[in-house]
Parts: C-alpha cells; structure tokens; sequence
C-alpha cells in the first residue's frame, strides 16, 4: 500500500493543543470544532499558512450542534466536502479518515469546577453531556481510531449529589462500547511519565474499528489499554526542571506589570534550543522577538507576600494569608518523584521560584510543552463571571482568556506521543 496522509478531526479542540502534538507526529487536521471564538482564533491563527483551508467554513464549525442537530444537511455537506478537498471517502462504512479525537469541556468533573460552590447537578450543564455528540460524529464518519479524553475528575463523578460515584463515567464508558463496529480500551496516564514536566492526570479512552484487525495485548504487561494507548516505558523521557525549561526567560530587568518583547539570553540547553525554534526549524537567539512574557500588574502588597514566600520556603505570614485556595511557589528543581503540579486555568496559582510574581503566559506555555512560535490570542486573563459563568442563572458561556486556553489544553509532547502510537498501529494493520 502507498504512503498517504494520515488525516484527523478535533473536536471541542480548544487552543489546539492535541492538534499540534498529532501534526507533529504525522498527521493532519481536517476539521476542527471549538465552541469559544478565542479558543478557535488561536487554533486557526498558528495553522494559517500550513492548513489555511481550516479557516474555510467549510471545515470548521463554532458549535457542534449545528452538525449534529441544528442542520441535518450540514453534516452531509461536511462529508461531501471532504471527499471532494481532502479524497476522503467517510459514506463508505470502510471510512477512510484515519483518526477522531475529542476532549469535551469538562467543567463540571474538574478540580477547578469543584471550585465553584453553584448547587447545580452535573445533568444541569450542557457540557457535560457534549460525549453524545461525539459519539454521533464517530457513529457518522466512521473513523479508523478515535480518542476520547479527558480530566481523572470524570472516574468518580456523579450525575447528581445522590448518585453513585463514578456514574458519570460508566455512562459516558457506555456510550462509546455501543458504538457499533468498534472495539475500545481506556486508561488513566499521567504527563509527567511521557517527559511532560507537570503530573497532570488524563483519562484516555480509545477505539478502533473492527475491521482494522488490531489484535489486542490485553493480557500482555508489556502494554497497556490492550495496546491501544502507548506505555510510558517505552519513552522513558525524564520530565526537564523548571530551571532547564524555563531559565532562558528570566529577565533580571522585568517589571511588574511590564513585559520582555526579546530573548534574554541565547537557548541553554537542549529544551530551550528545541521550544524556542521557529516554524521552519530555525533557532532563536538572544534579542529574537519574544511573545506571551508579559508580567502582571501586582499589588506592592502582594509582590511582598511573594517574596517572603520566596525566601520562606513557600510560607505565607500571617499578615498575607488569603482565602486563596492553592497559591505556592514552584520549585525550580523537581525531586525524585518528578513533577507534582498541574498548570490550572488561574494564573496565579503558582509564584515564580526567582521573582516575585506569577507565571507569565509563555512560560505556562512551556510547561504545556507549546513551542514559542505558537501564539495565543483574546485577553490575557479574566476572572468572576466572565470566566466560571454561573448555571444558577442559565450563565454556561465563559470567557476563555489565554491562561484558561492552555490550562485546558493536553500538553503537546503527549499527544505527539499518542499521535505516534496510533500511526504505529495504523501501519502494522496496512494502512499506511
């Protein structure tokens, strides 16, 4: 069989985190659904020139509702156009796109919805409900492997506060094994064991379409999910210390509530020199345009509570403490266990280890694996209603600033990793 593109859709893409780590490994991105325009604008604006056609509204949509309910003649249009631009054939039952994935929102199942003290049910928010519509687009192109992720929340919650734990998963676990013709496995992993330097728990569920023959390691220790999803020790990547990943772009001249538009210093190591590359493979150096390293705007106040907390192993005087709810100062080396945080939406859940004040949105770009090429657009941050909406009131719109963009994103590095799994598999069943 010749060698031909590998080809995937996104759903709920966000940024375009998972994206970018399946581009890397070979595949590309058809169509793309995102719900939030921000969300979408970054997703469309770093693909401009490689895939322009997803600016084309033809090949994205803003609500997947309008596909699978809205306008049924939408989803025929859909297909119709990806055999006509992509020589994709999806009416045949044999479908020739090779990948689905999707990360539905998970507000409802995350430790930052846990957060919000809005005595609303998990039936109550719409999103948590957008696995249906997944289901629907799988059911309706029949991709070859689909992935479905999402955050450890999701193992044990519950439709109501008088359910049973875990429900929310067995339904939603359901509702893909009914899914006819495919075969699935599923698997908590953490980042961190893929040489992502953040612990960040995911579940992963994948399918596989019968007639791809794979045939299942389900009792073999040497993999995990039957085979379907990659085992860390096959990678053994050691995550990098923050100090490795991040020290490039410690300027000693910052400002609060300034920002550093040019690199400091040239790349110092092998992690730096890699992030820091351009599109076309270029290195950067000291003086090369920078982005996303602007600081916040601190109070005189808070700049002293991080500095004692600097110099004070992380401990907070009396006189600072907050209802704040998880505020620390990161470490620039991890230790044994390697690293021991997830990057959340907020962006001052953590304090820079040298300088009194949060990370900047670059640099929790890196801890998400993002290069520096990659950039993020709408505001730098938000917060109250704006950002956690409120169901109470009917309110589920948020506001996605560029904090919450990559505090939602799967970290690229892994779904490099996954994206070559999945080619790994395609190829040993002779589609590739």
């Amino acid at each position: 069989m010749t060698t031909k593109q590998l080809s995937f859709v996104d759903l709920f893409a966000g940024c375009g985190g998972l994206s970018l780590g399946l581009e890397q490994s070979g595949f590309n991105p058809v169509f793309v659904n995102e719900l939030n325009r921000d969300a979408l604008s970054t997703y469309q604006f770093n693909r401009r020139e490689q895939f322009p056609y997803l600016s084309d509204n033809r090949f994205f949509a803003q609500d997947i509702k309008d596909i699978v309910s809205s306008d049924p003649e939408r989803l025929e249009r859909l297909k119709s156009d990806l055999l006509e631009y992509h020589n994709l054939d999806v009416f045949k039952a044999d479908s020739d796109l090779d990948l689905l994935v999707g990360g539905p929102p998970c507000q409802g199942y995350s430790g930052i919805g846990h957060r919000r003290s809005y005595s609303v049910d998990k039936t109550q928010l719409p999103s948590n409900h957008l696995y249906q519509d997944m289901a629907f687009m799988i059911n309706q192109l029949k991709p070859r492997v689909f992935l479905f992720e999402n955050v450890r929340g999701l193992l044990n919650s519950r439709w109501t506060k008088t359910g049973h734990k875990g429900e929310i998963w067995q339904d939603v676990k359901q509702t893909f094994e009914d899914l006819p013709n495919y075969s699935i496995r599923s698997q908590l992993v953490l980042a961190k064991d893929y040489g992502v330097p953040q612990n960040r728990p995911r579940v992963l569920l994948v399918g596989i379409r019968d007639d791809l023959g794979f045939e299942f390691k389900d009792n073999d220790s040497n993999y995990i999910a039957g085979g379907l999803i990659p085992h860390p020790r096959d990678y053994s990547i050691n995550p990098p210390h923050l100090e490795d990943l991040l020290s490039d772009l410690v300027d000693p001249n910052y400002k609060n509530g300034g920002k550093t538009s040019t690199y400091p210093v040239d790349p110092m190591n092998e992690i730096q020199s890699k992030l820091r590359m351009n599109q076309l493979g270029n290195p950067t150096y000291q003086g090369d345009p920078l982005t996303e390293q602007e600081y916040s705007n601190h109070s005189e106040k808070v700049v002293k509570k991080f500095q004692h907390m600097i110099e004070n192993d992380g401990e907070i005087p009396q006189q600072y403490i907050t209802k704040k709810f998880s505020q620390k100062v990161l470490r620039p080396r991890w230790n044994e266990n390697g690293p021991n945080i997830t990057i959340t939406s907020l962006a001052d859940d953590y304090v820079h280890w040298a300088q009194p004040r949060s990370l900047t949105v670059r640099e929790c770009a890196r801890m998400q694996t993002f290069p520096d090429w990659y950039e993020f657009l709408g505001k730098r941050t938000t917060g109250g209603l704006r950002r956690a909406g409120n169901p109470r009131e009917s309110l589920h719109y948020r506001e996605v600033p560029k904090y919450t963009q990559i505090g939602n994103a799967v970290p690229v590095l892994l779904a490099k990793i996954i994206g070559l799994h999945f080619k790994d598999i395609l190829t040993k069943c002779g589609h590739i």
